[in-house]
């Protein structure tokens, strides 16, 4: 297949034919602005997050104080994510959108009223009981913490609570901005969040005074400079939280000019049972991992030897979410709408026996195939890359002020681990919207309950001997074994996943990612000694000067092997210049 036989949504059609393809242009035009304005957005929440973190470690490194903000945050995100977050593109959305179509903004109005003022009695009874026990839930996830850790928790954990409400309102209002088309100010809300807690961090933590934490008899554990009053500087951090969900609310209200919002008791609307009703297939994936798999993790976590364990995770998870975000999700929801339009031709087809159902189905399967081929084409050299370059990539974001070489070596062990399962979980997330695309979320939550025991039994059968590393090698196994799984049901029931180049465009590019990597190791071993003088500016050059090499490398390795997904991609990019 040739860059010129792309799925039909990527070829724009002449309005002068057909008055119906001027609609649907329009309609591909607007879904191209709105998809680049969250595309966008989501980029720069991804770099202001990072940030964010990068502050977080420098100011504090990884100590207890780093340990007890994240069971402080922990808590309002997973009760956020269950009752709130898990509703919004799977059922508000949908609902709030017919409703707009069908009866207009002032019935819009109404429901979203309702919802508010639900959201807000309901969070603000949870923030109550949060504060009241908060002894309890810091004593469930950080069973292993010391006296001092868990009573700084504590403290955090009541700080951090209200903003469970602040974060509901924004959902309810960014769910009807997108079902009102408007998508500017939802997608730019999480950058105004991470922006104030960096901001905040910056202006008002106290300076901290450098002591060596770890005990001369405690030669096992990770020794690290923390701060002489870490207590006082993450109260400020915990603070800026709370302050950047209110920023991040406040940042809607552009949207909602012309809103007629009150405050209602009068709960009775038939469109609440159809959200409920919608929402039911996704809470059993969420409960599983918000109330389970998270605070096992965490719970396992907080019982490793290495000091700032649950921080160290959640560095290295920051990383790893970069490409998985920028790459599997991307392509992800470009195929989507495509997969979905395809599988519902296949049904009309087959409910009016039609010969047209065979052409359809190999229409799906080739559309699957194009993504899973790109998915592997780029998901596989920046797993590589990452993997060779790990160190001097922490390094330059990470190792400054609080932020240690200790750290940096466990950060880098946790990152590499994570990179093992990268590429199948970038797979994973295309077979998985597949299953969507036909309908059929039960699947993927089976699935999904599986792979998540599976972690939990790895974990816990690995922790005696590895410790904090048991959870990113148990990560890596439920991702392949959530993969392999999910393509063996897909294959059988849309007999074949698509275009038979799969198994080639994967030889391919792990023989251009090998020598990548190669030319990477060399190119490290022999650089580092140039730039071995510190600062930011020689551990800026050292990635650079790298990853330049190697990238370099796999392209010219990529075109004398004619690995076609990268021509498309350099196609469509140089298209896009020329414009």
């Amino acid at each position: 297949m040739t860059v010129d036989n792309l799925p039909a949504d990527s070829i724009e059609p002449n309005p002068i034919i057909d008055p119906q393809i001027t609609s649907q242009a329009e309609t591909n035009a607007g879904v191209a602005r709105a998809t680049g304005v969250l595309a966008l957005g989501n980029v720069g929440s991804r770099i202001l997050g990072l940030v964010r973190e990068i502050v977080i470690a420098n100011l504090f490194g990884a100590s207890a104080a780093v340990e007890a903000f994240n069971v402080a945050i922990l808590v309002p995100k997973n009760v956020y994510d269950l009752l709130i977050g898990g509703h919004v593109n799977g059922a508000i959305i949908p609902v709030l959108s017919e409703i707009v179509e069908v009866k207009g903004k002032d019935e819009l109005w109404r429901l979203v009223s309702i919802l508010l003022s639900m959201v807000t009695i309901v969070l603000a009874l949870l923030v109550l009981l949060l504060e009241l026990g908060a002894p309890l839930v810091v004593s469930v996830i950080g069973a292993g913490f010391d006296e001092y850790t868990t009573n700084l928790a504590i403290n955090l954990l009541r700080i951090t609570s209200p903003a469970l409400i602040f974060m509901g309102l924004f959902a309810i209002i960014s769910g009807a901005l997108y079902a009102l088309k408007v998508f500017l100010w939802p997608a730019f809300a999480t950058m105004m969040f991470n922006g104030a807690i960096v901001v905040i961090a910056l202006l008002f933590s106290p300076a901290p005074r450098f002591v060596l934490a770890a005990s001369a008899d405690a030669i096992h554990t990770l020794p690290v400079w923390t701060s002489a009053r870490p207590g006082s500087g993450i109260v400020v951090v915990a603070v800026g939280w709370v302050i950047g969900s209110i920023a991040y609310l406040l940042l809607q209200l552009p949207g909602l000019r012309d809103a007629k919002l009150r405050f209602t008791l009068i709960w009775r609307n038939p469109a609440l049972r159809t959200i409920a009703m919608l929402y039911v297939p996704v809470m059993f994936s969420l409960i599983l991992d918000t109330l389970v798999v998270r605070l096992f993790s965490y719970n396992l976590a907080s019982r490793s030897e290495i000091v700032g364990a649950i921080g160290i995770m959640n560095w290295g998870t920051t990383l790893i979410q970069f490409p998985q975000g920028l790459v599997a999700t991307a392509i992800s929801i470009a195929i989507l709408p495509t997969l979905s339009r395809q599988a519902a031709l296949i049904n009309q087809s087959e409910t009016a026996h039609e010969t047209l159902s065979d052409e359809n189905k190999v229409a799906f399967k080739e559309t699957l195939g194009i993504g899973v081929r790109l998915a592997l084409a780029l998901i596989i050299p920046a797993a590589v890359g990452l993997y060779v370059l790990a160190t001097p990539i922490i390094v330059l974001i990470f190792q400054h002020g609080a932020f240690n070489a200790d750290a940096t070596f466990a950060t880098t062990i946790v990152l590499r681990l994570y990179l093992f399962g990268l590429p199948f979980a970038a797979i994973d997330l295309l077979l998985v919207y597949a299953f969507y695309a036909r309908q059929d979320t039960l699947t993927p939550a089976v699935v999904g309950f599986g792979s998540l025991t599976c972690y939990m039994l790895v974990a816990i059968a690995l922790f005696p001997r590895y410790g904090l590393y048991s959870l990113m090698i148990a990560d890596s196994v439920k991702h392949v074994v959530h993969t392999l799984t999910s393509a063996y049901l897909l294959n059988r029931r849309v007999n074949g996943l698509g275009d038979r180049r799969l198994w080639l465009t994967l030889t391919k590019t792990l023989f251009a990612a090998i020598i990548m990597g190669g030319v990477a190791y060399v190119s490290l071993n022999n650089l580092d000694s140039v730039f071995d003088g510190g600062g930011l500016l020689n551990e800026l050059l050292l990635v650079v000067a790298c990853g330049g090499l190697s990238g370099l490398a796999f392209v010219v390795v990529a075109s004398i092997l004619k690995v076609e997904e990268w021509r498309w991609i350099t196609n469509l990019v140089l298209s896009r210049l020329r414009r």
